[in-house]
């Protein structure tokens, strides 16, 4: 599991690096659905009302109101004309809806639909809305989903009918139709709904879930770029190898060495495209070098993105008995953090304590195992692993920023101050004893933009950069720090766009960039840059999530064509 990127919890209040992506000083309602960002305040009275189901029939369409309310005297006086006729029998399906009789309900709606003079647009759409939800109860989506249609096409901003039909188009597994009304409905709510929020986050994931399969399946081999992998390997210090060639290794003594060696060489070399070549050469030839070659070689599989290659080669090194200790449990280390990137946190949990039974003073084990338990929000036992991973490291900076990292995490999402400043002061101490840690100052410094410490946040990532001054995503953070403390989106922008001249396969910049435009309007760059983080993607799971995100911002190029609904833009 590459520190790479800071590490940070997947549920509970704490965002994930995708959410802080979004945060440009508009609060985050949910999950994947956090694309829909424009959650602006519309007044405490009608929160009410919008969190409520949308279950019972009405007396009038929603924003267009009927044309006939209450009766007075003249209206009593008067012959009944057909809208009064259609009133009444709508009225009357009304008492039969309320009763459970929904036979009778949808003949009582049908006769006020056959009797409501056409102009009567307004009143005509309640009918159709209230015979939907009739057969709503009655579990015919496919009604359902033609009468909202009627009510809709009668009045296109109709949110009871959009929300309607968007659950019976989700009931019939229409999930791409089911994503534009519901995308409507959130909209014209200005996102303060639960229900429909909730329901377009369900939708988002099932899609991207859905897509990121195929696409993963058939997606040709991408290497990261030499930044991301160098970082990869930083966060291992038992890795013999990633370790360079010893003595007896030189590549001056093997010039004419093929397999494991000259891997090797490609490594210090920075030439991993021949890698993969060059270690299956080993492994066929069944070089002295053979369990080495096979673990290097799953290694790229997974930097890469191809796991269902990596699986063999890891089960061959954990299963090889005559395997070095600490290869197995380098191994074993590989195939928990694929395990967790593939959403099985129990297989990776499995892997992680057999780990740490075989090899139990490998200081990875317990580092990486901290990082697991991170993401499962398991911060106690994850403080623990840090603990016995500076035990037997004592000048791992990277396993004590971490920790504090986490100690800061529960102590904020617990609301607890004091415990969040001793926390803060913990990564005061990381900083003064390890002050060559890039990544001791990056977590910092998202503590102190938790914080509001926004000047002092950028003076942390100023640090990073000076001494990193090639890692792509600090640039990212410290443009969304100007977005946030400055809403400075030219200086945003600019620094987000040096982060991909330096690295442009970072697909987190791409992710940024692509979320920004969201906000301000421009869908079509959006997805431009959304589908460039999905060719970078590293995961089925992080695929997943940048196609959500793409198809939120596509649902609202097609929603905005339909029905000319725009959400506020930055």
């Amino acid at each position: 599991m590459a520190a790479s990127k800071p590490v940070e919890p997947q549920s509970g209040s704490g965002l994930p690096r995708w959410q802080l992506a979004l945060l440009v000083g508009t609060p985050i309602v949910l999950g994947v659905g956090a694309v829909y960002l424009w959650n602006r305040s519309r007044g405490k009275e009608k929160q009410g009302k919008k969190n409520g189901e949308r279950k019972t029939p009405e007396g009038s369409a929603s924003p267009v109101q009927g044309q006939h309310g209450a009766t007075n005297p003249e209206l009593e006086n008067m012959v009944m004309s057909p809208i009064i006729k259609a009133q009444s029998a709508k009225n009357k399906g009304n008492k039969y809806f309320k009763a459970g009789k929904y036979d009778q309900a949808i003949q009582c709606y049908t006769d006020a639909i056959s009797l409501c003079p056409k102009e009567q647009k307004g009143d005509l759409s309640t009918f159709y809305q209230n015979r939907a939800a009739a057969y709503e109860q009655q579990l015919k989506w496919t009604e359902v989903i033609q009468d909202c249609s009627q009510a809709v096409e009668l009045n296109p901003c109709y949110i009871k009918a959009l929300f309607r039909r968007a659950k019976a188009l989700e009931k019939l597994g229409n999930k791409k139709e089911c994503l534009e009304d519901v995308t409507a409905v959130c909209i014209l709510e200005v996102f303060q709904n639960q229900q429909s929020m909730l329901l377009a986050d369900k939708v988002l994931k099932q899609l991207g879930k859905e897509k990121a399969k195929e696409k993963y399946k058939n997606r040709e081999p991408l290497m990261p770029s030499p930044q991301f992998i160098k970082s990869y390997f930083s966060s291992f210090t038992d890795d013999i190898i990633s370790q360079p060639l010893q003595k007896g290794e030189k590549k001056d003594e093997d010039k004419d060495k093929e397999g494991y060696l000259k891997a090797k060489q490609y490594m210090e070399e920075e030439n991993y495209d021949k890698i993969i070549s060059e270690c299956t050469k080993e492994i066929e030839s069944g070089g002295r070098y053979t369990a080495e070659a096979l673990l290097l070689r799953a290694t790229f599989y997974l930097l890469i993105g191809n796991s269902t290659a990596a699986q063999p080669d890891l089960d061959r090194v954990i299963n090889m008995d005559d395997a070095s200790v600490k290869l197995r449990a380098n191994a074993l280390i590989k195939r928990g953090s694929m395990y967790m990137q593939q959403q099985q946190p129990q297989l990776s949990t499995q892997d992680f304590n057999m780990a740490a039974e075989i090899d139990p003073r490998n200081a990875d084990v317990y580092h990486h195992r901290g990082q697991l338990k991170i993401l499962l929000d398991q911060v106690e036992e994850a403080v623990g692993d840090f603990d016995e991973c500076i035990k037997l490291r004592p000048d791992s900076a990277l396993a004590q920023a971490q920790k504090c990292f986490a100690l800061y995490r529960q102590a904020y999402t617990g609301n607890n101050p004091s415990q969040v400043q001793k926390a803060m002061d913990g990564f005061e101490d990381v900083i003064r004893r390890f002050p060559k840690c890039a990544e001791g100052y990056a977590l910092y410094a998202q503590a102190l933009t938790d914080q509001q410490q926004f000047g002092n946040a950028d003076e942390m990532y100023d640090k990073c950069i000076e001494l990193e001054p090639d890692n792509a995503t600090t640039y990212v953070h410290k443009g969304l720090l100007q977005l946030q403390w400055k809403q400075d989106l030219e200086m945003g922008l600019e620094l987000i766009s040096k982060a991909i001249e330096i690295d442009n396969k970072c697909d987190f910049a791409y992710e940024t960039m692509g979320t920004i435009e969201v906000q301000r309007g421009n869908l079509d760059k959006a997805i431009d840059m959304f589908n460039k983080a999905i060719n970078l993607a590293k995961s089925e799971m992080e695929m997943a999530h940048l196609y959500s995100l793409c198809d939120a911002a596509y649902a609202q190029t097609e929603v905005a064509k339909k029905y000319g609904l725009k959400p506020p833009t930055l």
